[in-house]
């Protein structure tokens, strides 16, 4: 707690910053009405599969993004839990929330109007993954930041993936202005980070290799993450390499974690035991892709 208060004059001015830079957006300007149609319930036609225009592994991906942003309001209490609902904390947590709100809206909208999924299996999913709902644990609020600097970064990547990878040029628009947001929000909770490894080196050292080394996506308990995930990752969407490469090091290097000279002996220690993760996992991204490229040759 007395982290958290130190830190409310930077999460201030990066709120001051934010407001400055995010831009106002609706959702319903990125979905194209004009293709929707009834369906049977109004006397229209249900959905068939040969209505998607989307590519099947993209589909996938997009409905796995949006079951994702569902959870919304789970994600609220933990932070808000973690963060509290006073000054400028709580002030931040209704901001993010509200414009984490958006996403969901638009992409749901875009993907009924357009047919782009089963509308009754994507219902049905979303009252399981909201009734399952989003627990983090017993995270601590520095853990917390940790996390979601990551955690906003790697949905930045899947959603920027995804609109390329749907061969759809209004889905590609949609997803890029929901990435543009995201990469905000990574910047306000990076800058958050930033501070604390100044005001406690070795307490934040040790969250982020929490964080790192048990990493999991908000929606790694949703119905059939496991095979969505392997599909994600076959089609280059968002996998151990993309993980690595453009999320874990850029924000690790942000921070300079390698170069930090504060550390103490818990601080070290944990320095230590990130490096060596990082390590291995580059050595699993190179050989995923290598299996990934040979089958692509042999197929």
């Amino acid at each position: 707690m007395d982290l958290l208060q130190e830190l409310e004059p930077v999460v201030a001015a990066n709120l001051d910053r934010h407001l400055g830079l995010a831009k106002e957006w609706h959702p319903h300007d990125y979905v194209p009405w004009s293709q929707g149609r009834d369906f049977a319930f109004l006397g229209g036609e249900d959905w068939r599969p040969e209505d998607s225009p989307l590519d099947p592994v993209a589909q996938t991906a997009m409905v796995v993004n949006l079951l994702t942003e569902d959870n919304l309001p789970s994600y609220h209490r933990e932070i808000a839990t973690r963060f509290g609902r006073d000054a400028a904390w709580g002030q931040w947590v209704g901001r993010w929330t509200a414009e984490e709100g958006r996403h969901g809206i638009a992409m749901r909208d875009y993907l009924v109007v357009t047919r782009g999924v089963d509308p009754v299996a994507l219902e049905r999913a979303r009252m399981d993954q909201m009734t399952n709902g989003y627990e983090s644990g017993d995270k601590t609020p520095l853990q917390t930041i940790a996390y979601v600097s990551f955690q906003e970064l790697a949905t930045r990547v899947s959603h920027r993936n995804t609109g390329r990878a749907t061969g759809c040029p209004l889905a590609e628009q949609l997803l890029a202005r929901i990435s543009t947001d995201e990469n905000l929000h990574m910047v306000f909770y990076r800058n958050l980070m930033a501070a604390a490894f100044d005001l406690a080196p070795d307490d934040a050292m040790e969250a982020v290799r929490d964080e790192v080394v048990g990493f999991a996506m908000p929606g790694a308990g949703m119905t059939d993450f496991a095979r969505k995930s392997v599909a994600i990752a076959k089609a280059g969407i968002y996998d151990l390499r993309l993980h690595h490469d453009e999320v874990i090091m850029p924000v690790l290097r942000h921070w300079k974690v390698f170069e930090r000279t504060d550390l103490g002996p818990a601080g070290e220690q944990a320095r230590e035991e990130l490096t060596d993760f990082l390590g291995k996992l580059d050595v699993r991204a190179a050989r995923f892709v290598e299996r990934r490229d040979a089958a692509r040759v042999d197929a």
